[in-house]
């Protein structure tokens, strides 16, 4: 087969990425590598590489033997990691007033300028990625490798979660609340901190439709279409 050039694995993780976020491709959904390979036109290899990546940010479950699955986070887990990230970011933020730099400072202001930005753009696959980004700068300036992975682990869950459960129609959250944060970050101010993210959780999860899916699952080709 010749392969397009142009269209490289990470583009096929985008434009899974977008149906997911899109509720096109529903949790459960197979993607079977032949089919994926056709309707790239690119190679089974280029699509394995696609597959291992969407895997690795908890996108996609690969069962040896039956293939990559849409990973099918239930409600009791999305409510279960909700409930860690909360302790978890409280740490990150108590740690983060006590010894944050200025120059780590501006990093979260701008990252919180690129939410503003895709928020105007309503882009809604770099909303959910640069909300999920922002918590884990959190981690990262944190200098915690133990916070660091603990939040990479659930920023992945969360994401998917937030594709899956997301309340089109109410999902408006992300970057004023996360702009109160850094503020009351810069000024070393834990209670206020604290409670902002304690607040700002709450309420992403509030926009949550936290109900079972009961769609069935939707033609591969059409979803990616």
């Amino acid at each position: 087969m010749t392969e397009q050039t142009g269209v490289s694995a990470q583009d096929i993780v985008e434009r899974v990425w977008l149906s997911i976020a899109e509720r096109r491709l529903r949790p459960g959904v197979q993607l079977k590598e032949g089919q994926l390979a056709a309707i790239f036109d690119v190679s089974r290899a280029r699509v394995r590489q696609a597959l291992a990546a969407l895997e690795r940010d908890g996108l996609v479950t690969i069962i040896p033997n039956r293939g990559a699955f849409v990973c099918q986070p239930s409600v009791e887990e999305a409510r279960d990691v909700f409930f860690v990230r909360r302790a978890v970011e409280r740490c990150i933020v108590d740690r983060l007033c006590k010894s944050i730099s200025k120059a780590n400072v501006t990093r979260l202001r701008t990252h919180v300028a690129k939410e503003r930005t895709a928020n105007a753009q309503n882009i809604t696959t770099d909303i959910i990625k640069l909300s999920g980004g922002f918590h884990l700068l959190l981690a990262e300036v944190a200098s915690s490798d133990f916070l660091f992975a603990t939040m990479r682990d659930l920023i992945s869950r969360s994401s998917l979660i937030t594709a899956v459960y997301r309340n089109t129609n109410r999902f408006n959250c992300g970057p004023d609340e996360h702009a109160d944060i850094v503020e009351a970050i810069a000024r070393g101010d834990p209670d206020t901190a604290t409670k902002l993210m304690e607040h700002h959780l709450e309420h992403v999860e509030t926009e949550l439709d936290l109900s079972e899916i009961r769609d069935q699952p939707h033609d591969l080709k059409s979803a990616l279409a």
